[in-house]
């Protein structure tokens, strides 16, 4: 309002001042000074009300442009013009530390993806992965980022990567890979820009399912053969007295023999679960493997059924490993019966062929046999606790071999690769 009535008496001073000037040339002068002097007060509160103000939110919009949240503008002397001016700042030190918050909310949340031990891999709209943290680099890549990025899982090699691409958006899955290591896959979605974006999450469950198990099998174990073994010392006990008692009855004293091994052979059968509970810890020394399985050769191809031939390629290089050689070989018993028992029941039981093979850098172990394979539906399960394919068979024997080289720390992993070939790769650390 106070701007309009300025505008108004400039323009009629002006007007004025011209109407006397043109038609009235003898107006006084001191009446024209007077006219001009009005107009110059009019012009510069005009300057002050109007161009100034305009000029400083001028330079306002240019810092908000630059996202320069720092400067702040100067009041210029009029009150509504410094009002607006007032209000311009205190939204610059809104923008400034709502930016600052931002910035270190980013911050916390890059440093807290990046430290994670799950792993984290966030996808564009094209379902390519776009950003991966270190942990899913590893687990994925083996630490190489850049072979993740711009590429689908469905195109990284590897039988982790395999297994998270069937995971479907919004669910969450444990897996276990043949190599006995356990992950939880979630795939999930966040909003940007109005569409939903794809992430996934992968834990490692691996030492903590296998603590649990650990802890689980062992007690049911000790329970077990500790009733067991109370029992059937009593029932010796009492069998061997009625055995002195009926001596002389040639039928008695038969059926009484039956039972007696009967008993024995059940503590020796709960004594072979009890013994994987009390496996000791492997007392570790260097060697070269070369030498250690060279040794134990002669006596494994004498565990050989006819028509199946043994093979050990030795690394070129010493294959040096610190390992419980007396420990390891109980693996190498049980790893190469098993071969042997899957050449017997498949079609290449007259050819079959069971290769041992060591390299160095790492130093790894791969056992190869062409016998009948590992069923998909099995793979999964392989050392499980207790889990067996075999009517007769008690699983301890995978058991007892995953004991054996955890304990040494090593890599491991059985799976038919191609060709029909069942591997099992041991890599020490």
């Amino acid at each position: 309002m106070r701007n309009n009535l300025v505008f108004l008496l400039l323009a009629a001073d002006i007007i004025a001042l011209a109407i006397a000037t043109l038609l009235f040339p003898a107006t006084p002068r001191w009446l024209l000074a007077a006219m001009l002097f009005l107009a110059a007060l009019l012009l510069g509160y005009a300057y002050i009300s109007i161009v100034r103000p305009i000029k400083t939110l001028t330079l306002g919009m240019d810092l908000v442009n630059s996202q320069d949240f720092s400067s702040r503008l100067a009041k210029v002397g009029h009150p509504d013009a410094d009002k607006l001016v007032g209000m311009f700042n205190r939204m610059m030190d809104s923008l400034k530390n709502e930016r600052l918050r931002r910035h270190e909310q980013n911050s916390f949340l890059e440093l807290l993806i990046e430290s994670s031990p799950m792993g984290i891999v966030v996808f564009d709209f094209d379902n390519r992965m776009d950003m991966i943290n270190p942990a899913a680099s590893r687990l994925l890549s083996h630490g190489q980022a850049g072979q993740c990025l711009g590429r689908r899982l469905c195109e990284m090699p590897g039988e982790l990567a395999a297994a998270v691409a069937t995971v479907k958006q919004g669910e969450t899955r444990t897996i276990r890979l043949s190599d006995t290591r356990i992950y939880r896959c979630a795939s999930l979605t966040f909003m940007e820009s109005g569409f939903r974006r794809p992430f996934i999450l992968i834990e490692s469950l691996t030492d903590e399912v296998y603590r649990a198990e650990r802890a689980a099998y062992e007690k049911v174990i000790r329970m077990i053969a500790h009733e067991v073994n109370n029992s059937m010392a009593g029932i010796k006990s009492l069998l061997e007295t009625l055995a002195d008692i009926m001596a002389d009855d040639d039928a008695m004293t038969e059926l009484i023999g039956s039972c007696h091994e009967r008993c024995i052979s059940m503590s020796k059968f709960i004594t072979t679960y009890a013994d994987v509970v009390k496996l000791p810890q492997p007392r570790l020394a260097p060697c070269n493997l070369n030498d250690t399985i060279s040794r134990q050769m002669p006596f494994l191809e004498a565990m050989m059924p006819s028509g199946i031939t043994m093979r050990f390629i030795p690394s070129p290089q010493p294959a040096h490993a610190m390992a419980d050689t007396v420990m390891l070989e109980q693996v190498m018993v049980n790893i190469v019966k098993n071969a042997a028992e899957s050449i017997s029941e498949s079609d290449n039981s007259a050819t079959g062929l069971i290769s041992i093979t060591l390299t160095s850098n790492p130093t790894t172990l791969t056992i190869d046999d062409n016998g009948c394979g590992i069923d998909p539906g099995t793979a999964s399960h392989l050392f499980t606790p207790f889990f067996t394919t075999k009517p007769s068979g008690q699983g301890i024997g995978l058991l007892c071999i995953s004991e054996i080289l955890r304990r040494h720390h090593c890599r491991f992993s059985l799976a038919t690769i191609r060709d029909g070939l069942t591997r099992f790769t041991i890599t020490f650390p």
